[in-house]
């Protein structure tokens, strides 16, 4: 299972059908009551959307997943498992509202869901589908208005394609192996006669309200921002680290994106990164934030490597098959100056991971609040920020089973002022996913340091070294022949 772009899955086309829930509860006046509290996450995240509404200068997003039906599509089979997987997890059957100055989620007994199958278009090439689904993706989701996803699939003789795009205020990047394992196992069951899992999941509101009890009332001067304050102090007084390469962009300016995804290496040579990686004292996420280090630093940038990185809060307390929005964003930062060989920077890298771990629980949203208040009262970012993810897909739940399932996830925004990367590991390899500015300025750094990159990490994996500095000297050709190097590029508009 990987990221890219859903104008890249190459979907067969066919007949689309979507399934539309409702709750059979009938229109009622709202009750003023207290209800369950959003999560600070999803409190900016509709705070955002509020105010873009208001300005006329919409802000759009989604995340979606995608998988296989190798078979006749069963309608009513899918039809009930999508159902009791929405039944399941408490945040998708949730109406956001403002309640005094707070965000107030109101779910929806799952006995009062109902879900209908509906026929949508036929289609008779791929792109127009695709285009469709993009299309449909977009003015289907709106953070402002339940339901927060839509589902469907493309039917065809013998086979299907099941999507799901949900608003990110109820999911993040690790929901989707748990959507596609979820609806699988139940559709399955169905099919062979026995009923699905209705037991309702461990709750994001649950989670939600243990953080809000624990940081709602904390101030700036609390000691547990101490580790947050170190880092804005390193980065002379700036909460944002900032992205170090040249993107072209204006300061205070939204632009298209460009959303490109390609592999870094295939499966053999991942294990032999691995490896490497772990002769060096560090495990293979490690190996490439410090080849990304080395790569932004080659280009220009600085010695000391400054960034975001998210990192999920699901294994605390038990919430590793749950839906919802479990992301930390945290500061990370190390030494990869020149000189510094590939143990030595992957010892910074595990150094730095340690003590951003050990201050995991500081909620991102309520640390920039409290010690950047002017940034956080604008819709986004301030300027480029440095950002890196990574997921091994492999250990995600249902991996065992990807080979039969074939799910993909897809990310999109309508506009941005940055750069985002996300890196994956599966059974195919290592892959980057990311989604920039479509300025030509952003075209022709990011083609550069994605070749950079390919070839630092095929340096560790064969000699367990950076190899020679490489830079980001203007790519051969179009930045089209950069991104296809290793087999396939793609950028796609916004």
């Amino acid at each position: 299972m990987r990221q890219f772009p859903l104008e890249m899955h190459g979907m067969a086309p066919g007949r689309v059908v979507e399934w539309r829930l409702r709750s059979t509860a009938g229109p009622e006046p709202a009750a003023e009551t207290e209800g369950r509290r959003a999560s600070f996450n999803q409190d900016k995240h509709f705070t955002v959307a509020e105010e873009s509404r208001g300005a006329d200068d919409p802000v759009a997003s989604w995340l979606a997943v995608t998988f296989e039906v190798s078979e006749d599509l069963d309608e009513e089979a899918m039809t009930r498992a999508l159902l009791a997987f929405v039944r399941r997890h408490e945040v998708l059957r949730c109406e956001f509202r403002r309640l005094a100055g707070e965000l107030a989620c109101e779910p929806i007994p799952p006995a009062e869901l109902a879900l209908a199958v509906h026929p949508v278009a036929s289609f008779d090439s791929a792109p127009e589908l695709v285009g469709f689904l993009s299309e449909r993706f977009q003015r289907s989701i709106d953070t402002l208005a339940w339901p927060l996803f839509t589902m469907g699939a493309v039917l065809r003789p013998g086979s299907a394609t099941v999507y799901l795009a949900f608003d990110h205020i109820v999911c993040d990047g690790l929901s989707m192996p748990i959507v596609v394992q979820e609806v699988q196992d139940a559709y399955e069951a169905l099919r062979r006669g026995e009923q699905p899992d209705e037991q309702p999941a461990p709750s994001y509101l649950d989670f939600a309200e243990e953080q809000r009890r624990r940081y709602l009332s904390f101030g700036a001067g609390d000691a547990r921002l101490g580790y947050w304050k170190d880092f804005i102090a390193r980065g002379g007084g700036e909460f944002f680290p900032r992205f170090p390469l040249e993107l072209g962009v204006e300061p205070g300016l939204m632009y298209p994106i460009v959303n490109e995804a390609s592999p870094l290496l295939d499966a053999a040579e991942t294990e032999v990164f691995d490896k490497a990686c772990r002769e060096a004292g560090g495990k293979a996420f490690m190996g490439v934030l410090a080849a990304v280090a080395v790569c932004l630093r080659d280009a220009g940038g600085p010695g000391v490597y400054r960034g975001f990185m998210p990192v999920s809060e699901r294994g605390r307390s038990g919430w590793s098959q749950s839906v919802g929005w479990f992301v930390n964003t945290m500061p990370i930062e190390f030494d990869a100056s020149p000189g510094r060989g590939f143990a030595e920077v992957v010892a910074g890298v595990r150094a730095g991971f340690g003590a951003m771990m050990d201050h995991i629980d500081v909620p991102f949203v309520r640390a920039w609040e409290l010690l950047a208040p002017a940034e956080f009262a604008a819709r986004s970012w301030p300027y480029p920020v440095n950002f890196f993810s990574y997921i091994d897909m492999r250990k995600c739940p249902g991996a065992e089973r990807h080979a039969d399932w074939r799910p993909a996830s897809h990310v999109w925004s309508a506009r941005a002022n940055g750069v985002c990367s996300w890196f994956q590991r599966d059974a195919e390899g290592l892959h980057m996913n990311s989604i920039y500015v479509d300025t030509p300025a952003a075209r022709h750094t990011m083609a550069a340091f994605q070749e950079a990159l390919r070839r630092t990490v095929t340096e560790i994996a064969r000699h367990g070294s950076f190899g020679r500095p490489i830079g980001l000297a203007a790519p051969r050709g179009p930045v089209g022949a950069a991104l296809g190097v290793s087999g396939y590029g793609y950028a796609a508009r916004g």
